[in-house]
């Protein structure tokens, strides 16, 4: 695991931007993870700006997202799928017949969600997940209790969960109770994983993800054990990190090694 702590928001933004844009123009063809919320849009914006002045190509790219609520509609402007188009695809060129968002009113939600196991493998599996973490330590709508092995399926939503998305909606009872989401399992199988987190509020939930035990009861701690995480946090979410300081000399230390790498080639 490597942990790269930045400044605030926008810098954290930028970063993860250029490493996602990294990953498409050594593989033009790259299959994304994305995920939707607050965290994620300032780098959406990064990556729309950096299309739009610097010519990056998203033709060929293939994107799998992680979630969307159960039943809602594609158009409602709450569920994930008006919202990623909104923050990025109606921005860039990216093919539509490459885009996969959970049907939010599919009949059939275990056929649909082994259809959707199904593609990401076709698709040659996950290269890069693009991922936040919750308040309870979620990722994706693997709430608290979630099986560490779980695929793609309906989720039933946590109350907290619930109660905190209900500013969003009018109505108490247009809360969604459910949401599709990939499984903790099929996340593990990407080959990199991209965390972020930012704000105080997710000081104590990332403390418990990257140095607490690995548990079902915080689902973003099993990714420890994957074997090409990044997380980039911005000084407010890292002020709880016990070991800041050697995350921050570890990643002193590997830029100081790309360059004897280099200067060697």
């Amino acid at each position: 695991m490597r942990l790269i702590i930045k400044k605030d928001y926008r810098a954290m933004s930028k970063k993860a931007a250029k490493i996602v844009a990294e990953q498409i123009r050594e593989k033009p063809d790259s299959v994304l993870g994305l995920a939707t919320g607050s965290t994620v849009i300032g780098t959406y914006k990064e990556l729309i700006r950096i299309h739009k002045k610097e010519g990056l190509d998203f033709s060929e790219v293939t994107t799998f997202n992680l979630d969307e609520y159960y039943p809602i509609p594609s158009t409602h402007p709450q569920s994930y799928h008006y919202f990623i188009h909104k923050e990025l695809f109606n921005h860039i060129n990216i093919d539509p017949d490459r885009i996969h968002i959970p049907d939010g009113l599919v009949k059939n939600t275990n056929a649909f969600c082994q259809w959707y196991e199904d593609e990401i493998k076709k698709a040659g599996g996950i290269d890069l997940q693009l991922l936040g973490i919750g308040k309870d330590g979620h990722i994706g709508f693997n709430e608290p209790g979630s099986s560490l092995g779980s695929r793609t399926r309906i989720k039933t939503l946590t109350a907290q969960t619930i109660k905190d998305n209900a500013q969003f909606f009018k109505k108490k009872e247009d809360v969604p109770k459910f949401a599709i989401t990939i499984g903790v399992g099929t996340i593990l199988d990407a080959k990199r994983c991209l965390l972020l987190a930012s704000g105080k509020n997710k000081a104590k939930v990332l403390k418990k993800a990257i140095e607490g035990p690995i548990t079902a009861q915080v689902t973003a701690s099993v990714l420890q054990m994957h074997k090409e995480l990044l997380v980039i946090a911005d000084e407010e979410a890292s002020s709880a990190l016990e070991r800041k300081e050697y995350y921050q000399h570890i990643e002193e230390l590997t830029g100081k090694l790309k360059t004897l790498t280099l200067e060697e080639d």
